[in-house]
């Protein structure tokens, strides 16, 4: 049977991409999206046009209760899940600490860990040997962001991405021995649109310059080193943070 990838927040950007190059790959793909769904129509329908199999799904995978939902449909649809990535996540426009109020930090980390470890969640129930599964594959994308801090622009977002790589590590011992391999990608600057819902449309042409190879990367770049860790070729490997970074 064909195996079933979760792509959470699919519609665009690195997790659009990742779907795509997922169905090229081999797998029935869900396009996962939180409110815009002729931005995940248009994913599924550019995966239907090169002979893949996709379907879109609405959950916002900070309410539990949509997540619950998604999960509900993708069991009657595929009677079974494979891999997952958790890629939903949010930005918000530059400030510091002393700027950010309580409702900016609780949909941060609402959205981008509380969201993630739901998915996770969900996944393992399916995947899991423990549990009946076949196993199967988790990939995490948390950021550069969290090992630089980006200090004066998004440090409640480096700081939930901070989350996500402690969270992929002890997730990857935790369910190891159960026939799931969990591991994270750590993207630096990006060509996205995330750069412009934070206020920044020119962020990576501003900072390429502090870039080693001197550009920013592209979200199939991303999703190149996402699709190695799921497949097979990645048999071994389980708990790596990998930077796809351009050396920043």
């Amino acid at each position: 049977m064909q195996k079933v990838l979760l792509v959470t927040g699919a519609s665009r950007g690195i997790g659009a991409a990742v779907a795509v190059l997922g169905a090229r790959s081999g797998y029935a793909v869900v396009v996962n999206y939180a409110a815009n769904r002729s931005a995940a129509d248009a994913v599924v329908r550019s995966i239907e046009q090169q002979g893949g199999t996709a379907v879109a799904f609405q959950a916002d995978v900070a309410q539990e209760d949509q997540v619950l939902a998604m999960f509900a449909g993708i069991d009657q649809r595929f009677g079974r899940l494979d891999a997952l990535v958790n890629n939903a996540g949010v930005v918000d426009v530059v400030a510091r600490v002393d700027e950010m109020s309580v409702q900016r930090l609780r949909r941060m980390f609402d959205i981008n860990v509380l969201g993630t470890f739901i998915c996770a969640r969900e996944a393992i129930l399916r995947m899991s040997t423990r549990h009946g599964g076949p196993g199967g594959a988790i990939v995490n994308i948390s950021s550069a962001a969290a090992r630089l801090g980006s200090p004066g622009q998004y440090v409640d977002y480096a700081s939930a991405k901070g989350a996500i790589d402690a969270f992929t590590m002890g997730l990857a011992k935790e369910v190891a021995a159960e026939g799931i391999r969990v591991n994270a990608v750590r993207p630096g600057l990006i060509e996205t649109e995330i750069h412009a819902s934070g206020g920044l449309p020119d962020r990576v042409r501003d900072l390429a310059h502090l870039v080693p190879m001197k550009r920013g990367g592209s979200a199939e770049e991303v999703a190149q080193a996402v699709i190695w860790l799921l497949s097979d070729a990645a048999s071994y490997t389980t708990m790596s943070l990998v930077d796809v970074s351009g050396g920043r």
